[in-house]
């Protein structure tokens, strides 16, 4: 029986399991479930306790389970956990905690120079290293308890395995802990002695070991399954890419909870931290250049349903000028704004998930110029699967060929992360723009609103 992989997907908003048979080039089975958070000892926390238990669940719930020979992890960046010296786990702190705001006075200062980590100062534990600062000055009977420092999908990886490992692509996401260019710790993860909890350092596409007893016990997975040491979620989308084109210029656009848009081979010169810019780093080590917002939160908020955009829809929304303006959630190249709809109230719900869509495009266009990225464009995620976005985005950018990934797509980096034979490339397919009557007028209007406010 040819192996299978099992690929465990935890985003901010929702946690997915997927089984991938990699002779088949495709998923053959998966499950989700929506992630909430919990109130802990440090604050507001990602509830890693109820998630865990829906895994091993999901797991022995899983056809074929038998055949899965290696489980890769994959989780949102701006996470940790700290763990004591016993494996307790102490502290799984939520980004989006604004308490981590009430040390920024006294943090601020302490961060490596921009130029250095790439990495923008950010709101509420955005950046990984306030969300330590914090608890090593507001928490510190629970800190000082602490014996290792996890990034959260090598949470994930020991969780399952028993072995710890930290991995660059999670380090190198706005942590404030990394210098991309020196390969290194930051200044201020050394002298906070943060360094000294992280893990030795793994490849992405290593494997950490066998499963514990334990979870074979309560998944009824071989003994022998493995578990590799996992990745950040985007850069797994970027991956996916990169695979074939590594000295090409190519702009993927990843979405979920976050639109993030990173430009293979971008001038990092580019990058300004007050648009909250920034270098992620890939899975082989290297800074790309990188532009984000938190286009899922924010196209909900203006969809406020779950309907389909249609032609038609978007041509009633241009026709009727309403229009979306930012921003809706934190962070993100126009953070601090409060977003405004103005329009909208004879909007009905396929008319509403028109403009959200409309307005999604808009600013993955932005994104895009402020890169100044070249080559194609891959758009991967759910706006891949929304009827519109990818038209619309190909017809608001000046250049670049806009493609999008089959469903199923990921399955060749799932089986280079498991360090199993990859399939042969899925097909892309290109996607004629969207060229309506008064886009472009109603782009130019958009943009001469932004620079009004």
């Amino acid at each position: 029986m040819t192996p299978l992989i099992a690929v465990f997907d935890v985003g901010k908003t929702n946690a997915k399991l997927a089984v991938v048979d990699p002779a088949l080039g495709q998923e053959i089975w998966s499950t989700r479930r929506a992630n909430n958070v919990v109130q802990g000892p440090g604050g507001r926390e990602l509830d890693v306790v109820a998630i865990e238990a829906w895994l091993l669940d999901s797991l022995r719930a899983a056809p074929e389970r038998e055949r899965i020979a290696v489980i890769v992890p994959i989780a949102h960046g701006a996470a940790a956990v700290l763990v004591d010296h016993a494996g307790e786990v102490l502290a799984a702190p939520d980004y989006e905690d604004p308490c981590f705001d009430a040390v920024s006075t006294e943090y601020e200062p302490l961060r490596d120079h921009y130029s250095l980590t790439f990495s923008p100062g950010l709101p509420q534990g955005l950046n990984l290293g306030r969300q330590l600062f914090y608890l090593q000055m507001r928490r510190p009977t629970l800190f000082q308890r602490a014996a290792h420092l996890l990034l959260y999908p090598q949470y994930w990886s020991w969780r399952l395995s028993g072995t710890m490992a930290a991995e660059v692509t999670s380090l190198g996401t706005h942590t404030d802990l990394w210098r991309p260019h020196e390969h290194t710790y930051s200044t201020l993860a050394r002298k906070q002695g943060w360094a000294r909890m992280m893990p030795p350092q793994h490849p992405a596409n290593a494997r950490l070991g066998r499963i514990r007893p334990g979870v074979a016990a309560a998944t009824g997975l071989g003994a022998d399954c493995e578990v590799a040491c996992g990745i950040h979620d985007s850069n797994a989308s970027y991956l996916r890419f990169l695979l074939d084109r590594e000295r090409e210029a190519f702009t993927v656009v990843s979405s979920g909870t976050w639109t993030i848009v990173m430009a293979n081979r971008g001038d990092l010169r580019r990058l300004r931290e007050d648009r909250d810019m920034l270098a992620n780093v890939n899975a082989f080590g290297a800074p790309v250049a990188t532009a984000r917002y938190m286009g899922g939160r924010e196209y909900e908020s203006i969809a406020q349903s779950g309907d389909e955009p249609t032609v038609d829809a978007v041509i009633e929304v241009l026709s009727m000028g309403a229009i979306a303006l930012p921003s809706f959630a934190s962070a993100g190249p126009f953070s601090g704004r409060t977003g405004r709809l103005e329009g909208v109230d004879a909007l009905h719900g396929t008319q509403r998930a028109a403009l959200a869509t409309l307005y999604s495009s808009l600013m993955t266009a932005v994104l895009i110029e402020s890169l100044g990225a070249a080559g194609e464009i891959f758009v991967d995620g759910p706006l891949a699967r929304n009827p519109l976005f990818a038209r619309l985005l190909a017809a608001c950018v000046p250049v670049g060929t806009v493609r999008t990934y089959a469903e199923g797509g990921g399955t060749r980096v799932a089986a280079h992360l498991a360090g199993l034979p990859s399939p042969a490339a899925g097909a892309l397919q290109s996607v004629a723009p969207l060229r309506l009557p008064g886009l472009l007028e109603y782009q130019a209007n958009w943009r001469h609103r932004l620079e009004e406010r």
